[in-house]
């Protein structure tokens, strides 16, 4: 038996920033984040020698991240894609092999929006089969035989609906799972019935141009307000629409409000569009396609606000929220999910599906005033890039920890496995003699 280095108990309860203790002088790293970190160094997960897929991948491996069938990669559209491009971009700096998979769509795959990222276009699920090294699935995909052990990052929560779940457990039962959050890997662990230590964390990351963006300069005594989310219920749009009509922001004439159209190719967020257009009270400026111009907008803004819904949706982190404190920016974030895990020293957590809580915190950032220099370069020292592709790579250099399909089968050769005989007692005493 040998021990292998992997992620153990998370306190997945409800928590509240005790903001008696937040202040810029703070190194900036959440206290989830550092107990999940530190239970990634101190526990130990028991393997059999035997255990197929135990052999490491080579580090100069190519890694290969797998995209949903027969969806282009959208820019600017949300995290999966950010963290796709981003470890990518990464990995291909330090010369490392590594390049986005997508199948169905040829070279109308989003590829023209990601300058530099190498593409490459299958034309069946099936020819998945034949990659070598090593083999990332970023998103929902069906279960696929591989030439070596492969990866599910889960970057959403598992399915709402009855129909839909044997389809996630049949796509993540042959392979190493990555949670983006400790909250997600609980969240997890439970839906699949395997042991939390299974799952490992890879945690998500602001790209460099968001610390280093220039700030916008506030000159008129105004207060910008960002949402940056999707156009979607589970983002808590609705949440931010009843917010805008609250007394406590309603009555400051010092307040303004802006949010972006990302989203809005689907219908949901067409509808939500024009509800936002609709407002007197909201900027509605085009979604933005590239890091860089998220960083400059952010960095226009003294406040974002993420009030996602929990209600039947739970954010399994947020880079969002990252992203903001990084450009500067407070952050007023629902309290659930793994949002608490983002809180680099400048988040304040609410009460999540809840306006009045919304508009309350916001005015306690406002209250708290802007973030300082000191708080905005402690911010940007942690989700870096390069402590996500660094914790990425220790996942594929160390040996696969049991799958779910593994134990499963491991349990069905214990239930079969013949009883063995029974011997009299008189004859165990001879044997003995």
């Amino acid at each position: 038996m040998r021990a292998v280095g992997v992620l153990s108990h998370y306190d997945c309860t409800r928590r509240v920033v005790d903001r008696g203790h937040r202040d810029d002088k703070d190194t900036g790293a959440s206290s989830n984040q550092r107990r999940w970190r530190d239970h990634l160094a101190t526990s130990r997960l028991i393997v059999p020698d035997s255990f197929p897929h135990r052999h490491r991948l080579p580090r100069a491996a190519l890694i290969s991240f797998i995209w949903e069938p027969g969806l282009p990669l959208p820019a600017g559209t949300g995290g999966s894609e950010n963290y796709t491009i981003g470890q990518v971009r990464e990995l291909n700096r330090r010369g490392l092999a590594a390049r986005v998979v997508t199948i169905g769509l040829g070279v109308a795959d989003g590829r023209d929006e990601f300058v530099g990222i190498p593409f490459l276009a299958l034309a069946t699920v099936a020819e998945v089969s034949e990659l070598d090294g090593a083999i990332v699935f970023v998103t929902e995909f069906p279960a696929v035989a591989t030439r070596t052990p492969a990866y599910q990052i889960l970057h959403v929560p598992p399915p709402l609906r009855e129909h839909l779940r044997d389809a996630a457990v049949a796509g993540t039962r042959d392979r190493g799972l990555i949670a983006t959050s400790g909250f997600a890997a609980q969240l997890w662990s439970g839906f699949l019935d395997v042991d939390v230590a299974t799952i490992q964390v890879v945690y998500p990351f602001a790209e460099p141009c968001f610390a280093s963006q220039p700030r916008w300069d506030r000159v008129s005594g105004g207060i910008r307000i960002l949402y940056a989310g999707r156009l979607s219920p589970e983002k808590g749009i609705y949440t931010f629409l009843a917010m805008l009509h609250n007394d406590l922001v309603a009555k400051d004439p010092r307040l303004t409000f802006t949010a972006t159209t990302s989203g809005d190719d689907k219908p949901q967020g067409a509808l939500i569009r024009g509800l936002l257009e609709a407002h007197p009270g909201v900027d509605l400026v085009p979604a933005c396609k590239t890091p860089a111009a998220m960083a400059a907008l952010m960095a226009e803004h003294d406040i974002v606000v993420m009030p996602s819904n929990s209600q039947y949706w739970h954010e399994t982190f947020g880079i969002v929220s990252i992203e903001a404190q990084h450009a500067g920016c407070r952050v007023v974030a629902s309290d659930d999910g793994g949002l608490p895990e983002t809180d680099c020293g400048a988040v304040i957590l609410v009460q999540p599906d809840n306006a009045e809580a919304l508009a309350l915190g916001i005015r306690e950032a406002i209250a708290l005033g802007p973030l300082s220099p000191t708080g905005r370069h402690n911010a940007g020292g942690n989700f870096t890039v390069a402590q996500s592709v660094d914790e990425l790579l220790a996942v594929l250099a160390r040996p696969r920890p049991i799958t779910p399909a593994a134990v499963i089968a491991e349990l069905e050769a214990l239930v079969n496995e013949p009883p063995r005989e029974k011997v009299p007692a008189g004859l165990r005493s001879e044997a003995v003699a």
